[in-house]
């Protein structure tokens, strides 16, 4: 462990799993909760929204940054993922010097073996996501155990940009038997509608202009699904597309929000989500919407 001093207040920064683990016991009391926010750092609001939450919830709140290597199918894609600890640091420690930072190495995590586990995730893995980033979802549920395991949370907090992985790590908690609440909390956007993410920071000032139309396009699906058909809906999203060139739309889906199968027929009784990926200049966004 050792300490940043910010504003003469004092930040706990974790490198070790075993540190980490030890300082927890130590300030554990009978009635007391940890709020966890598990991050992969290039942090913005949208992740300080997520330990915002935490901080007025529990008694002790924990963010980790780690870049997950098993979770990314493409290596590009790992090598470009922004990487900025300092900023992050000077982010949390703006927030609040009381959260409890865990930021450890490859080997720390996985101790030489970065092999993920194999789950069973109900199918919620085979669709969207899972269908374009083969073995995504359980390297998503190797690293979320782990950190379970090292962090004992009462609350764990995941944003619904991601509702997909929402639900993967709840069927994990679930399958795991672990005593974890996991919490999804609302997507922080843009001002131009644009959900926050990491991969913003690749995007050019001109592409983060021009990214407004995904969420142009849920809004515009929400608005359709009233009287019409998924298939329509989907159909008049890929003809947008088909005359935007500069976007390539890899997939768009409506879908049930528990089972995530894809909607064939409305029914009354289910709530349904728009999921949404783009590519552009070989950065890759999602985004989501509820429909209901």
């Amino acid at each position: 462990m050792f300490a940043v001093n910010f504003n003469k207040t004092t930040m706990h920064i974790f490198n070790g799993k075993e540190a980490l683990m030890d300082y927890l016991k130590s300030i554990k009391t009978p009635y007391s909760t940890i709020g966890f926010v598990p991050t992969m750092g290039a942090l913005h609001q949208g992740h300080l929204s997520l330990m915002q939450q935490s901080l007025a919830e529990n008694e002790n709140t924990v963010v980790s940054i780690f870049v997950n290597p098993t979770q990314f199918n493409n290596p590009e894609d790992l090598s470009k993922y922004p990487r900025t600890m300092e900023a992050d640091i000077a982010k949390i420690s703006g927030l609040s010097s009381e959260i409890i930072l865990y930021a450890p190495s490859t080997e720390d995590v996985y101790e030489g073996k970065i092999l993920s586990e194999e789950f069973d995730f109900e199918g919620l893995e085979n669709q969207m996501e899972g269908k374009f980033r083969p073995g995504h979802f359980n390297g998503v549920g190797t690293i979320v155990k782990r950190l379970f395991e090292i962090v004992s949370p009462t609350n764990a907090y995941f944003g619904e940009k991601d509702f997909q992985q929402l639900q993967i790590v709840k069927k994990m908690v679930e399958k795991n038997n672990m005593a974890v609440n996991v919490v999804g909390c609302p997507i922080y956007r843009e001002s131009n509608g644009l959900a926050m993410s990491s991969r913003n920071e690749r995007l050019s000032e001109q592409q983060r202009t021009d990214s407004a139309i995904i969420f142009k396009t849920l809004n515009g699906a929400k608005e359709k699904f009233k009287n019409n058909s998924a298939k329509s809906v989907t159909e008049w999203v890929e003809k947008l597309f088909k005359k935007n060139t500069s976007f390539e739309l890899e997939y768009f889906q409506i879908a049930d929000e528990t089972a995530l199968l894809p909607c064939e027929r409305k029914n009354k009784t289910k709530n349904y989500r728009a999921f949404i990926a783009v590519i552009i200049n070989n950065i890759r966004l999602i985004d989501t919407i509820s429909l209901n």
